[in-house]
Parts: structure tokens; C-alpha cells; sequence
């Protein structure tokens, strides 16, 4: 996946913010705020251990779950030709739409070119 790593287990997205000249990581599965900056990647990776490591040590204190809970259900809203042709493309391939669509996510967010990062050095 491009523009995501994965910091002591936590998946984080990476962007470059122009308006500060700042590399910025945002972690998605918490169920608060951890972002964090910096003008490298090596120096971002060390600040994303210390922001994962604050919010974890808050969470804590107060008894906050830090971690998102996913249900496995969601509702998607789409042009009525595209849900027509993703059940046309699913019967295509001998299988259900919620099958395919599982497919076609499993594929777009796949396991594959998310690599771990488990030091900042």
C-alpha cells in the first residue's frame, strides 16, 4: 500500500503537508487523535513511536480503549450503473456480490507492500 506503515503494530497514513513543508502520520485505527510530524522519513518514524507511545500511556490513565472496533458491516452509496455492473462483474465470476466486492477490497487494500517498522533507527 503506498503512503502506509505500520509502527509497533499500528497502521499509520503518510502525507506531505505543503503548507508547512512537514512529512505528517496519521494513525487509522486508533480511536483518537495521533498524529505526528517531521522532516524525514527517518525522523518521522522515530516521532510515530512517540506519539504511539503518549496516546497509549493516556488511554491508559483514563481508561480509554485505544483501539477501533470494526464490525465487519458497512453501507456503501454508489451510481446505480456501478452497482449494476459490480453485480453483473460478480455473477461473471461465479460469485455473490458481497463476495466480490470482499475481492476487489482485499485486493485494492491488500497485504501486500505494507512493510512494519519496528525501530526508528
Amino acid at each position: 500500500m503506498n503512503n502506509v506503515i505500520e509502527i509497533a503494530g499500528e497502521r499509520a497514513v503518510i502525507a506531505f503537508d505543503p503548507e508547512i513543508q512537514m512529512l505528517r502520520g496519521e494513525f487509522v485505527g486508533l480511536t483518537g487523535g495521533a498524529d505526528f510530524y517531521a522532516e524525514s522519513v527517518r525522523d518521522l518514524i522515530a516521532e510515530g513511536h512517540r506519539s504511539l507511545a503518549v496516546y497509549l500511556e493516556m488511554c491508559r490513565e483514563k481508561g480509554i480503549e485505544p483501539r477501533r472496533r470494526f464490525s465487519g458491516k458497512f453501507n456503501v452509496r454508489l451510481d446505480p450503473s456501478d452497482h449494476a455492473a459490480a453485480v453483473t462483474a460478480a455473477a461473471a465470476a461465479g460469485k455473490s456480490l458481497n463476495e466480490w466486492i470482499v475481492g476487489a477490497i482485499r485486493d485494492a487494500a491488500g497485504g501486500g507492500g505494507l512493510a512494519p517498522v519496528t525501530s526508528a533507527r
